[in-house]
């Protein structure tokens, strides 16, 4: 196998103890160049590397990033060609190198998920791969893996996770996307299933992330959000993410901001605007999130959503405005512009936004 991972992972005790055992058992050549937000050419590497060890099968060790790069690296293992090949949705002709995922952080799903997504630095873009051959062959969620998980990490991935849960509760029905071609649905729109699975990771979140960020020895709030992350990963692989991510995209790659905590800054102003579509599912996530919403007329319970998820959201140190993360304000309207473009997650929102709708969101989160 080729091992993909990083070198901060690599040297954890556990990780160190895997490593021993496979190279004692198995033919294995190990590539720690990983890095946060990966880029196109990391993605290369790694291919390379495994072409010249002519490994039959990729297992991806640590976050969302490090097994991201472990899925193009199987599809490009197998079928030959560059990333940039398989860029878009659909574009996999067939299976995969036989693909295992292992989860260091909880929170990017992407042990249970179809996609993959990688920095395209020259046009300042993130770029996914998305095929349902992309899904692991098996995910290892071992919550004792994140327990050495730092907390300004185990904050932005925990985060993200409430945002994959959020967005693929509140999503389009699938009854309702009779609009998109059924061949072009990088996902389906939301349907009873994960509207199930993304419940159950909401409220694991509102009850233990916060305690995971403050005492990082707490190993029910570790086990809780390690179930959240794939719950939620499971979630919004099938129905989708939605403008909170497709907003995320360009910043992150403009600012090198980390993905999660992106997306934890951006997820109250985009609720906000969703909110006069999304108020009963909104009252149903406020009190999922501890709010005692009983006595409330539904409009205020809704709006006690977006309350409590910025509570949570500043109690675990995610900055509050774009600025903090450099990006300056003439950049907002190619922001907006790259945003709208992403039409497979646009299409997904159940308010039917603009592109002056865009502006208006990354204006009020600036």
């Amino acid at each position: 196998p080729l091992i993909v991972i990083d070198r901060n992972v690599r040297q954890t005790g556990p990780i160190e103890q895997l490593l021993q055992t496979l190279s004692s058992s198995t033919e294995m050549v190990v590539f720690d160049e990983c890095q946060a937000e990966p880029s196109v050419a990391v993605a290369i590497a790694a291919c390379d590397v495994g072409k010249a060890a002519r490994v039959d099968g990729v297992v991806g060790i640590g976050g969302g990033s490090n097994m991201d790069v472990a899925k193009i690296a199987a599809a490009v293992l197998r079928h030959g060609g560059m990333p940039p090949d398989y860029f878009g949705f659909d574009r996999v002709p067939g299976p995969v190198l036989p693909l295992v995922a292992i989860p260091t952080t909880a929170g990017t799903g992407s042990e249970v998920s179809h996609s993959a997504v990688l920095t395209d630095s020259e046009q300042h873009i993130k770029v996914s791969t998305l095929s349902h051959w992309l899904r692991p062959k098996c995910a290892l969620v071992d919550p004792t893996l994140t327990d050495s998980c730092p907390a300004r990490v185990t904050a932005h991935s925990g985060i993200d996770a409430l945002v994959h849960a959020i967005e693929a509760y509140t999503n389009r029905d699938f009854s309702e996307m009779v609009d998109v071609d059924p061949q072009a649905r990088a996902y389906e729109g939301s349907y009873p299933l994960t509207r199930m699975l993304a419940a159950e990771a909401i409220r694991l979140i509102g009850k233990s992330l916060e305690r995971a960020v403050a005492t990082p020895q707490d190993s029910s709030a570790r086990d809780d959000m390690a179930l959240a992350a794939t719950l939620a990963g499971m979630a919004f692989s099938n129905s989708g993410v939605g403008i909170v991510h497709a907003l995320e995209y360009p910043i992150g790659a403009l600012t090198n901001c980390g993905h999660g905590e992106g997306n934890g800054l951006l997820l109250p102003h985009v609720m906000r605007f969703n909110l006069s579509a999304c108020a009963n599912e909104f009252a149903q996530i406020a009190n999922w999130l501890g709010v005692d919403v009983g006595q409330m007329h539904p409009n205020d319970a809704a709006e006690q959503a977006i309350v409590a998820v910025e509570r949570l959201r500043d109690a675990i140190g995610i900055p509050q405005r774009l600025r903090e993360f450099g990006l300056e304000q003439a950049a907002i309207p190619g922001v907006a512009q790259k945003a709208f473009e992403i039409k497979r997650l646009t299409n997904l929102n159940r308010r039917k936004p603009c592109l002056k709708d865009f502006e208006n969101v990354l204006t009020e989160a600036y």
